[in-house]
């Protein structure tokens, strides 16, 4: 069966953000782009790695900077049938944080987890 008969096939995209949420627009680029990718049916991960840990941390304040919070937004996932998201351990660790710290449920992965999630997907695009 040709790709055109059996249609588009589904490909894993996995989403790897490193920078904190706000000074940058690198996370919420990432949140759109994601946005944008599962419309289309793809198999989307996201996987928060380095100060990306800190776009999942319950409580921001971003008033004082001028900055409309967007953090909330990740609560909105899973109704993009987003559901897949994975958290760096160590760089949970090394900033003090918990998986209790966050605003929604992830899968909290150790480097050789994540690597071999890594080599899983079809697609990785790193913000």
């Amino acid at each position: 069966m040709s790709e055109q008969q059996s249609g588009p096939k589904v490909k894993k995209f996995m989403f790897v953000n490193r920078k904190a949420p706000y000074g940058t627009i690198y996370a919420l680029e990432s949140l759109e782009v994601v946005l944008i990718t599962a419309t289309f049916d793809q198999d989307v991960s996201l996987v928060f790695v380095d100060d990306g840990v800190y776009e999942l941390v319950k409580g921001q304040q971003t008033k004082d900077i001028g900055i409309k919070n967007f953090s909330p937004s990740y609560r909105a996932l899973d109704g993009y049938d987003v559901e897949k998201l994975y958290v760096d351990k160590q760089s949970l660790e090394q900033r003090g944080l918990t998986e209790s710290d966050l605003l929604v449920p992830v899968e909290v992965l150790d480097a050789k987890a994540m690597g071999e999630l890594m080599a899983e997907q079809d697609v990785i695009l790193s913000f």
